[in-house]
């Protein structure tokens, strides 16, 4: 039996393997689209640049593919946003298509890099090398005059929490940067600090998480099948 229902399970399917009959907390995890910053490969963090032509192209494809899978059943019902306009605009690209509302949440707003915003990543390795490198290795060490991994997650476990004290059932869109989302998938995923690094996450890529009570599962991550072509 346990056979017959693994071959049906699909990407939209929900096996509850550890069988608790619990409906969990789903996230779908979208990044923004592209800025002038992020094509300069340069640390954008609090700054506030608007989405580039393509950045809006890129959230248009992102939007249209949620409708799709909300079509399909996915049963999104809420929009939670970074307040940035990168990921309020593509939030609000994505609300439209789902003709739902997008709520601020500050505690999906990306890191705070401090010194180094705006800054090429060679360059605050020349100039700051200890420091940059006890950043990368280490999530409780800040960047210079900003804000620390751990704090980042700290606040996303909140936002998760409140969610989850919501009861489960939901599906929700969180609309987010990198640090962010790396740190709620890291949660997840229950998978140490080396993921900040070793995970990649495009320019509005998604990724689906859910959440249960005792327990969590990643069930995509970094999609962008969508954006073929741009």
């Amino acid at each position: 039996m346990a056979g017959k229902d693994a071959e049906k399970d699909t990407g939209s399917s929900r096996p509850d393997w550890f069988g608790s009959g619990q409906a969990p907390l789903r996230l779908l995890l979208l990044r923004h689209g592209q800025t002038p910053m992020s094509v300069a490969g340069v640390f954008s963090g609090r700054s506030d640049p608007a989405l580039t032509d393509l950045g809006n192209a890129q959230v248009a494809r992102a939007a249209s593919w949620l409708r799709t899978r909300q079509d399909q059943g996915e049963g999104i019902d809420a929009i939670y946003s970074s307040p940035l306009l990168r990921a309020r605009q593509t939030a609000e690209s994505a609300a439209e298509a789902l003709d739902l509302d997008v709520t601020g949440a500050d505690d999906l707003i990306e890191t705070d890099f401090g010194v180094w915003e705006g800054l090429g990543f060679d360059e605050v390795h020349r100039r700051w090398p200890a420091e940059h490198a006890d950043w990368v290795a280490d999530p409780s060490v800040p960047t210079v005059g900003g804000e620390s991994m751990d704090a980042v997650a700290a606040r996303c476990d909140r936002l998760v929490d409140e969610l989850l004290a919501g009861g489960g059932g939901r599906t929700v869109l969180l609309v987010s940067h990198v640090s962010p989302i790396k740190a709620i998938l890291r949660s997840a995923l229950k998978a140490p600090a080396t993921v900040y690094s070793t995970l990649h996450l495009d320019l509005a890529g998604l990724s689906v998480a859910e959440f249960y009570p005792e327990r969590s599962v990643v069930r995509e991550f970094n999609d962008t099948h969508y954006l073929r072509g741009l």
